[in-house]
């Protein structure tokens, strides 16, 4: 990776949509306080041309945006990046979008006024659970060819 170090190139990424300039700002320096490297945008196709440059590990979307609303904008980036863990924030919870954006795949659908710590801590729990799943897919996906293999006797060592 030319220019850019181990270390910058192991943080998380992580993509904040939101239209209110002061929570981005107390979020970006937040995360980045926590190890993050944080893109954050005030609307939904700032957000999509994001993730259509680069992979974000998380984002966090506001439900209320200016242009798009946010339950339709965790499918789009869903659509872009589906390993991306996707956490829904709002101030305006209603059990109609809390289930819709749920359905659609949100791992976890937020409150405001949240508690920064507990929001960093659900982000850091998702990521967990994400790399982890991961790790098992990759697990079975090797175990599944070893087994179609030693069917078909290519065993190490042989042909």
């Amino acid at each position: 990776m030319l220019g850019i170090s181990r270390e910058r190139a192991l943080q998380p990424k992580l993509l904040l949509v939101d239209d209110d300039e002061s929570i981005r700002e107390a979020l970006t320096a937040i995360f980045e306080r926590e190890g993050y490297l944080v893109h954050a945008v005030k609307n939904g196709l700032d957000a999509i041309e994001a993730c259509g440059k680069a992979f974000y590990h998380a984002a966090l979307i506001d439900v209320r945006l200016p242009d798009i609303g946010g339950v339709e904008l965790l499918s789009k980036l869903r659509a872009i990046h589906s390993r991306m863990v996707t956490i829904i924030v709002t101030g305006y919870p209603t059990v109609e979008n809390a289930a819709q954006a749920l359905n659609l795949g949100a791992d976890a659908y937020i409150m405001k006024p949240f508690d920064p710590k507990e929001l960093v801590v659900t982000v850091k729990s998702k990521l967990t659970e994400s790399l982890q799943k991961e790790v098992m897919t990759s697990k079975k996906i090797a175990e599944f060819i070893a087994s179609k293999a030693l069917e078909h006797g290519y065993e190490s060592g042989q042909n």
